[in-house]
């Protein structure tokens, strides 16, 4: 016989919620991070930073492609970009470096 026993928390509205705004967020990186040419490129800026047309030689891909790949991981806060002369290079941030060290430890 199965006994249902409640769960005595006192504020499970603000837990459940907390818990949602966690578990979005980290989903949503994990979609981004997902996509093998992004995760190549989080590797190649942990090296040092990069034009996109250094991006484009190292990766393969079409600048259209790689611009894409650089906005939208830009946009997670895992890189920055900067100009230097008339090249944009992109680097990792704080947040950027710290995924990709943790991803190499999850490998």
């Amino acid at each position: 016989m199965f006994i249902y026993r409640r769960c005595n928390c006192s504020d499970k509205e603000t837990f459940n919620e907390s818990i949602q705004a966690n578990t979005s967020n980290l989903s949503d990186l994990l979609k981004l991070v997902a996509v093998p040419a992004r995760l190549e490129i989080l590797f190649l800026l942990e090296e040092k930073a990069h034009c996109v047309c250094d991006i484009e030689a190292h990766t393969k891909l079409s600048q259209s492609l790689t611009s894409h790949h650089l906005s939208d991981l830009a946009e997670a806060g895992l890189i920055s970009r900067y100009k230097q002369g008339k090249f944009v290079h992109y680097k990792l941030t704080n947040k950027g470096q710290e995924l990709t060290k943790n991803l190499k430890q999850l490998n």
